[in-house]
């Protein structure tokens, strides 16, 4: 059964696409799940981060799936109905207010890329595949996918990996900077849990307004809302947190931060 899973694990959400038959494709539906799911986790208070990965060992997300293209995507209309879900299902996955990480194993692939494209973090296992497809099916690609494959890997780079439809290996993904970090299969529950765990242990305020600013960076100037940034900047220094932290470093003990 094709689903999005979701549970809380200490201060981490996290989210699996989950179908197994074929290697974790999305289907419609899950598409259409993702922002709720995005957005119950961004409403807890208790938690500092979202991760999203695959199901199983096989894959992290294989991209669309195909089987439902017939049904779902068949006709302009459909097409459109289907790519609002899609797109919003990015749009949600870019704008969550807590850190995302992708963790990823094997198949990554097309929505599956874009997917984890559009996570602040990528951690792949070195058995990982990455592959935008799109240029084999005829099918057109979201400019703000393109976009934000650009702003990570650079023009030369994205044009490689659109016009050519090849697969590149964890290796290949690490040198074009398309992930942080690859590390050995064994080793990336650890590599995961201890990004997590860092995050986890940092003050929510801030990180969520670096991450805003980051997001901010990215955007043409025109769009880029400076005195909501600022607004972000100075609940920092009037935190409790802020206090916190600076308690903290005279005792010379770590730091509780609550967010606040």
């Amino acid at each position: 059964m094709a689903e999005l899973k979701t549970r809380r694990e200490g201060t981490t959400g996290w989210i699996i696409f989950s179908n197994l038959d074929k290697y974790n494709a999305v289907t419609y539906d899950m598409w259409r799940a993702l922002p709720e799911a995005l957005a119950d986790f961004d409403a807890d208070p208790d938690l500092r981060s979202i991760c999203l990965t695959g199901d199983g060992e096989k894959a992290f997300v294989s991209g669309a799936d195909i089987s439902e293209f017939e049904a779902k995507r068949g006709s302009a209309d459909a097409a459109a109905e289907y790519n609002r879900a899609s797109q919003a299902a990015g749009a949600a996955l870019v704008a969550a207010r807590l850190p995302t990480i992708a963790r990823i194993r094997g198949i990554c692939f097309g929505g599956g890329l874009g997917l984890a494209l559009s996570c602040d973090m990528r951690v792949a296992a070195d058995d990982a595949r990455f592959c935008v497809p799109a240029a084999r099916l005829g099918l057109g690609y979201p400019y703000a996918g393109l976009k934000r494959l650009v702003d990570l890997v650079g023009p030369a780079y994205a044009a490689e990996i659109f016009a050519t439809a090849r697969r590149y290996s964890a290796a290949e993904a690490a040198h074009m900077h398309l992930v942080n970090r690859t590390v050995p299969v064994a080793e990336l529950d650890a590599a995961c849990a201890e990004l997590l765990g860092a995050i986890g242990d940092n003050a929510p305020l801030t990180v969520e307004a670096a991450l805003a600013a980051i997001d901010m960076a990215c955007k043409p100037e025109s769009e880029r809302d400076l005195d909501a940034y600022q607004v972000m900047f100075d609940r920092c220094f009037n935190s409790e947190d802020y206090k916190e932290g600076r308690k903290a470093f005279m005792e010379k003990r770590k730091p509780v931060f609550r967010g606040v």
